[in-house]
């Protein structure tokens, strides 16, 4: 199952012809390592091999061929198989698939499309935080007002805001990797992972040719607590894509309006409200990354299997790793236009600083007080008695609501600060002073 909006490299990873392609390299590889070994005269393998370049030049046919069998044997790695040998048209066919139990060849092949898969993945993240790097170091002291809560608390600037996401995919790029190292194991060792039927050389080189390694144990599968985690790294990623489309829709929110996404010529936003221009692409992103954490939750549940294998993990992986896969490569396609069109508003981010009346100088106050000698409590007390003062001038309806006018207007306070001091702390700059080194520790 391939969803239609996923991108063509990734897509093709998915596909049945990449699929069979790779379930004939393995049987093929398998039979060469069967000649080192001994067992598969070289005459025949030279059959094979040319029954294999016939099969390899048409990968649709095979793909065709192998379904029609499937139909009739419901069996879909016989199918393969049969489809194979008929192309050999010789005896020599009886050495194709020997030793070899049908989950040697679907989890191996399935080992290289979770790499490949990751491989790409990995340049999407490294593509996207290029994007991203460039709008922090843009506004990097472009301020901006912090919130918790919702509420404002004190003012950053928009750079460390992209700063911090820039880190969030720098850990979403490990994750990623990891993934990659954990998906690329592949087994050859039987119907019960005992190498019973073919001695463990082959499985290595088989492993080897193919770019993974070999499982250290298996049953008649590779144990699924490697393919859980290989799909909750994708859902971490996709869990800190939905944290960043959350952060910008609220950005984009009429009152807030300090970031928008892209709006392209000829678009629209509602069918019936022409004036609107909607977070739809985040909000698009938000969605899909409870799809994501789904496929994860399913893919924690194929891990518990009866004794050496049963088949209740095949019928899900065929839905939730394709899926994953291209969601997360299309999501990645998303959050790139995103950062790279996005709209930034300066000017409101100084307006709704004002918002506050300055407020957000509270806390700078409060330790200033400290310093001063007062203790905690009655310096916590003298700055939201102010603070409390200025929200009930403003709620008035007066305009001569300002939070410092109204702590330099009180002697409780003013009295502890030389004439500019209480100026001089209530700034912005005040807040940007350790932004620089900020930026140096994460190479920005």
């Amino acid at each position: 199952m391939i969803p239609r909006y996923s991108r063509p490299e990734m897509r093709a990873i998915w596909t049945d012809e990449n699929k069979l392609n790779l379930w004939l390299q393995i049987e093929m590889h398998a039979s060469e390592a069967l000649v080192k070994e001994g067992i598969v005269p070289k005459a025949d393998f030279a059959r094979m091999q040319s029954g294999a370049k016939k099969c390899f030049a048409d990968l649709p046919g095979l793909v065709q061929r192998q379904k029609e069998l499937e139909r009739t044997l419901n069996h879909d790695v016989i199918g393969f198989t049969t489809a194979v040998a008929e192309k050999i048209n010789h005896k020599a066919s009886r050495w194709l698939h020997f030793g070899l139990t049908s989950s040697d060849i679907v989890d191996t092949a399935f080992a290289v499309q979770m790499r490949q898969s990751a491989e790409l993945l990995i340049k999407d993240v490294k593509k996207v935080r290029k994007a991203i790097a460039k709008q922090a170091r843009r506004h990097k002291f472009t301020p901006c007002i912090g919130r918790s809560h919702g509420i404002q608390a004190e003012p950053t600037t928009f750079g460390l805001k992209m700063a911090l996401m820039y880190d969030e995919f720098g850990r979403a790029l490990e994750r990623l990797e990891r993934a990659k190292i954990v998906s690329s194991i592949g087994k050859l060792s039987g119907a019960v992972g005992t190498n019973a039927h073919l001695p463990p050389r082959v499985e290595k080189y088989v492993c080897r040719k193919l770019g993974v390694k070999p499982a250290p144990m298996a049953t008649q599968v590779i144990q699924r607590d490697n393919h859980a985690e290989f799909l909750n790294a994708i859902a971490v990623v996709g869990a800190s894509m939905e944290r960043w489309a959350v952060e910008f829709r609220h950005l984009q929110r009429t009152e807030v309006l300090e970031a928008e996404e892209p709006f392209t010529k000829g678009q629209k936003g509602s069918s019936a409200m022409p004036h609107k221009r909607n977070p739809i692409t985040w909000e698009r992103i938000t969605g899909l990354s409870r799809v994501l954490r789904g496929n994860a939750l399913a893919a924690m549940e194929n891990v518990a299997l009866w004794h050496e294998r049963d088949i209740s993990h095949s019928s899900v992986e065929r839905v939730i790793f394709p899926d994953s896969c291209t969601l997360l490569n299309y999501m990645f396609a998303l959050l790139q236009k995103m950062m790279e069109g996005l709209n930034v508003y300066p000017k409101n981010m100084k307006k709704n600083l004002g918002i506050s009346l300055g407020m957000w100088n509270s806390q700078t106050v409060l330790l200033a007080l400290i310093r001063k000698g007062l203790t905690r409590e009655d310096a916590y007390a003298l700055v939201q008695r102010n603070a409390m003062e200025t929200w009930a001038v403003k709620h008035a309806g007066r305009d001569d609501a300002d939070f410092l006018e109204q702590l330099m207007a009180d002697p409780d306070v003013s009295r502890h600060f030389k004439k500019g001091e209480l100026e001089a702390l209530c700034s912005v700059e005040f807040h940007q002073r350790h932004i620089n080194t900020r930026f140096k520790a994460l190479g920005l």
